[in-house]
């Protein structure tokens, strides 16, 4: 068994072993001819459910072999150019090399003599992601393990920051819009706020905060002798990748003297665009941010930061023990990351972006990102113009909400039942993958546009498509009517 054992010994096994993995998905990518097989849950799990993991098989090979059966072969893949459904990204190869080195190396983050190295390279991605945002001179941060947790993480500090007992914390309230991610909720509740803690706050036509209405709702907590912890401004909704107005709410979290936090989980790409950088004017206000690399810097999962503006903050995170980093090491300026971190044993992400920005640089991450956003615009021009759909608003990033509208008389129902068919008809074909989400009450379609391979023909083909399933599903249904 020791022969399995990475070390000096079995360098030549591990360097044929994992040689064999990666040869077998390259051929899988390069193979690959649509996004997904089309393969149901009833299909595939008696497949795994047959597996005796009691049994081993022995032989890399092998597994190998089965894998392909299991996983390879069925699934969904994002570097398909007619992947359109999620914030899922295909990945850069640099990224790819630096998760092969980080996984066979294994570092831990949370301590010094964990890590060393990778401490000082984690330490430094966050110096320079600050420095993008313009947080100034005292701003720090931590990976995280995504944009939940950078979230859980920023409005934990804010809770502190606001300086109420546990006893009153049914007294804090967080504001953010109709359209933020659901961790903002998820976080409150975890964080033991009262159950009325997250404030929604309307949107207007481009799906962003009213601020008009975010400084009523401020007023008016301020008057019922609630305390306003934190507005949640996001730059980048999960659905219409729209940009609350930044500088409006700077000031208003000025005013009122609360806690802004910017999640910029998707919109994080525009801090390495040339072309529209400018779309996050006012986030250098922010006292936390969340970056979600593995969205719009094309890196795999997990690798995502919250980023503070006051390093100070961090404190409230911080735990000492003494089989770990005891308060000495502290005053002896040793840099233990778990300082900082709600996580203990930490994998060395960051060296994944490290690796992108030394290979790719800045301006290549951005080049990517800008030209999704691109094709979002011609996208939707060909939805703006046809007349089988409704789109919902003009994008500001990659994403693009539209619902299919048939030209006959059919009620609103049934036309949610056509463009639901129509996602899941589509899936089950392997040939195309998109999202859905709601609209007001009714059922909408989203494309997630994070693959700069992916073209205005790929579009327009895929709306045919979920035009021809969802006629296909109506024909039906008047068929059974009658």
């Amino acid at each position: 068994m020791r022969a399995h054992l990475l070390n000096n010994t079995t360098a030549e096994h591990y360097r044929s072993t994992v040689s064999a993995g990666v040869e077998r998905v390259a051929a899988t990518l390069a193979a690959t001819e649509r996004p997904f097989s089309g393969i149901g849950v009833d299909e595939l799990s008696p497949v795994v459910d047959a597996i005796d993991l009691d049994r081993p098989l022995g032989d890399a090979a092998a597994a190998l072999d089965e894998l392909g059966e299991v996983y390879l072969r069925d699934a969904v893949y994002f570097h398909h150019p007619r992947y359109l459904g999620h914030l899922n990204c295909p990945v850069v190869i640099p990224a790819v090399l630096g998760e092969a080195v980080l996984s066979a190396i294994n570092s831990s983050l949370d301590t010094w003599d964990q890590s060393a190295g990778g401490t000082l390279i984690e330490r430094r991605l966050i110096e320079w992601t600050t420095e993008r945002i313009g947080l100034g001179p005292a701003a720090d941060g931590i990976f995280t393990s995504g944009g939940t947790q950078s979230n859980l993480q920023a409005l934990l500090l804010a809770r502190e920051e606001a300086k109420v007992r546990p006893e009153h914390f049914t007294r804090l309230r967080i504001f953010t819009s109709e359209c933020s991610h659901f961790s903002v909720q998820k976080s409150a509740k975890l964080l033991g706020l009262g159950p009325d803690a997250v404030v929604s706050v309307p949107v207007d036509r481009d799906k962003r905060m009213q601020t008009v209405a975010l400084a009523h709702a401020l007023e008016s907590c301020v008057a019922e002798g609630a305390v306003p912890m934190a507005v949640v401004a996001t730059a980048g909704t999960t659905d219409f990748g729209s940009i609350d107005p930044l500088p409006e709410i700077a000031a208003l979290c000025e005013q009122f003297a609360t806690w802004m936090h910017v999640d910029a989980a998707y919109g994080c790409g525009l801090l390495a665009s040339r072309e529209r950088r400018g779309l996050l004017e006012g986030i250098e206000h922010a006292d936390s941010v969340t970056v979600d690399y593995h969205k719009s810097f094309f890196q795999p999962v997990s690798s995502s930061a919250v980023l503070v503006r006051d390093r100070a903050t961090l404190r409230h995170a911080t735990y000492h023990a003494e089989y770990l980093n005891p308060r000495r090491m502290a005053e002896e300026r040793i840099p233990n990351q778990v300082d900082k971190s709600l996580q203990t044993t930490r994998r060395f992400d960051a060296l994944k972006l490290w690796m992108t920005l030394r290979v790719m640089g800045a301006d290549g991450i951005g080049e990517l990102f800008d030209e999704v956003c691109d094709l979002a615009a011609e996208g939707w021009k060909l939805l703006a113009a046809d007349p089988r759909f409704d789109v919902v608003v003009q994008p500001r990033l990659s994403t693009l909400v539209f619902r299919y509208i048939p030209t006959g008389a059919v009620s609103p129902d049934e036309i949610d039942r056509a463009n639901l068919h129509a996602r899941k008809a589509l899936f089950a074909s392997g040939e195309a993958i998109v999202a859905g989400t709601k609209v007001g009450d009714r059922q909408y379609l989203k494309f997630t546009l994070l693959n700069p391979e992916t073209t205005a023909h790929d579009i327009a083909t895929v709306l045919d498509l979920i035009s021809g399933h969802a006629e296909k599903y109506l024909g039906d249904s008047l068929d059974r009517a009658s």
